[in-house]
């Protein structure tokens, strides 16, 4: 396919790298692609950003059949911007889209699209420190129909987003309430698809968390409401007696890059790592004992988030002294080192623009 490119005839202001949030200004341009059963995938495009028209009743706005994607391009201190794992999240886009009957996405496609998207958008990768451009793949189910059924057309669409730090407590730790009155999903459902509905499902207990005070709230398991899953915006990652444990991939828990970003690094380190079930009871006992030595959670918007208060019911739990942890900095500056092109790409995450 032969992508084309129509450039904005106005360009935005670029914003100051020092006053930068997460999600709230746009790049000049944007990616697009379409889909009929009659052509497949055709007229992949870059033009400038711009809202869609659309249908009231397109039906992605009535029976959610949508996904997304999460990933971040870097400026190098050389100037180069650089890529963290694009191929892996485009092949996780590929399984969410097999879950929700989505057509499959030609990856090298869709590779080079981006990679053609960031060559006209480098000079909106911020310089500072901490700073990234955030790059949101999404595709949107577009018939225009009532009825529940897969869609026979849809919309693939790339955009970008110069961002900060994505918690405002930076990496910092942040207090987060273990939920038993809500779950977000159970195994043999879409829980491990990046789809718009689990984020919805999601709300209600955040809220909830924000008002007592916490960041985010930390699910348990949706049939016994035993075991951790994950949290809102992050997998979680518990540093008990030296062994690094994250609940174990199930079907209702969603196969974070980062997280198996720490799991690829640990394992290089020979460190003691280890997927598996694990109930909020033995979380519980290891603080109790003294084990339970740190928590954080992984994922592309804040990398490492640790984690320095859990609370599950009438229970408040310490998590070390209230600083950072020695692992969850040791991920955290690996990670970003690898990002950031401040140490050599040893094991092939790095997509060069």
């Amino acid at each position: 396919m032969q992508l084309s490119v129509t450039k904005a005839n106005q360009l935005k202001p670029k914003p100051d790298d020092s006053k930068l949030g997460f999600g709230l200004i746009f790049t000049d341009h944007m990616l697009n692609m379409d889909y009929s059963i009659e052509k497949g995938w055709y007229n992949p495009r870059i033009e400038p950003y711009a809202p869609m028209m659309m249908d009231p009743s397109t039906m992605v706005l009535h029976y959610g059949q949508a996904i997304f994607e999460g990933l971040k391009a870097f400026r190098t201190d050389s100037g180069a911007v650089q890529m963290f794992r694009a191929k892996d999240n485009i092949a996780r886009m590929n399984r969410s889209a097999q879950l929700l009957c989505i057509p499959q996405l030609d990856e090298a496609v869709v590779l080079d699209g981006l990679k053609q998207l960031l060559s006209i958008e480098k000079g909106w990768v911020p310089k500072a420190a901490g700073t990234s451009l955030y790059i949101r793949p999404t595709l949107i189910a577009t018939d225009p129909f009532l009825g529940v059924r897969a869609s026979y057309t849809y919309r693939f669409f790339i955009i970008l987003c110069p961002v900060g730090a994505y918690y405002a407590e930076g990496f910092n730790p942040v207090k987060i309430l273990v939920t038993k009155e809500h779950v977000r999903a159970v195994r043999g459902g879409i829980g491990e698809a990046k789809t718009p509905g689990n984020y919805a499902a999601s709300l209600l207990a955040g809220e909830k968390a924000h008002k007592a005070g916490y960041t985010q709230v930390l699910w348990l398991d949706g049939v016994e409401q035993k075991y951790i899953e994950e949290v809102g915006s992050m997998n979680i990652f518990f540093v008990i007696d030296n062994e690094v444990i994250t609940p174990m991939l199930n079907g209702s828990i969603l196969p974070g890059i980062t997280r198996d970003s720490v799991i690829k690094l640990a394992q290089k380190w020979n460190l003691k790592v280890a997927e598996r079930k694990i109930s909020i009871d033995e979380l519980m006992n290891a603080h109790a004992s003294g084990k339970l030595q740190e928590v954080f959670g992984s994922g592309t918007a804040a990398v490492i988030s640790p984690v320095g208060e859990l609370k599950y019911g009438d229970k408040v739990l310490k998590i070390g002294d209230g600083k950072v942890g020695a692992m969850a900095q040791k991920f955290f500056k690996a990670i970003t080192d690898i990002q950031y092109g401040k140490v050599k790409d040893e094991l092939g995450w790095i997509e060069t623009i």
